[in-house]
């Protein structure tokens, strides 16, 4: 199975997640979606698993959960907005690790790409950084990559560019 990957897309959506997309079966959205709009417009392109963002209001939080835990290609895999990192993941996601033992722990919310393994608690931990415009990064990214056979592989960090306008003129 062929997994998009993004988070933070704070109400913008590029154009060009619909190009590099466009052969995924599944989108997973790790929060901070921003307008109800960006949810439905992902929805209906393609499956769509998402958890809600500290910034996303009513409407998103109507539709999703904070955490997701699933299996996919018999890979056991949990996804929340605020994780943390390797060795230092926030309490919440700490807790729901240490419960559900996911092979794969997806989160966003820091705007920092990461692809980090734990040896400790056997899992790999993704982070696709920020799509959006809005936040303290300078390039806004996210990940495709394949799940067989409870293993991840192919993942590609994609870059979309620049933040906006102050990271363009920061360059």
């Amino acid at each position: 199975m062929q997994i998009g990957l993004l988070s933070d897309t704070h109400g913008f959506l590029d154009p060009a997640v619909f190009q590099y997309f466009a052969e995924c079966d599944e989108i997973w959205h790790a929060g901070d979606f921003g307008p109800v709009e960006i949810l439905d417009d992902l929805k209906a392109f393609k499956p769509l698993r998402g958890v809600y963002g500290n910034i996303d209001g009513a409407e998103i939080r109507a539709c999703t959960k904070q955490d997701l835990h699933f299996e996919c290609e018999g890979l056991s895999v949990y996804i929340t907005h605020i994780g943390g990192y390797t060795r230092h993941y926030e309490k919440h996601a700490r807790a729901e690790i240490l419960k559900q033992h996911p092979g794969l722990f997806v989160c966003g919310h820091s705007h920092i790409l990461k692809v980090m393994r734990d040896p400790e608690l056997n899992l790999i931990h993704l982070n696709p950084g920020a799509a959006g415009h809005t936040g303290w990064h300078i390039t806004r990214t996210l990940m495709r990559f394949h799940i067989d056979d409870a293993h991840v592989h192919k993942l590609e960090a994609i870059e979309l560019g620049p933040r906006g306008r102050r990271a363009a003129a920061n360059s």
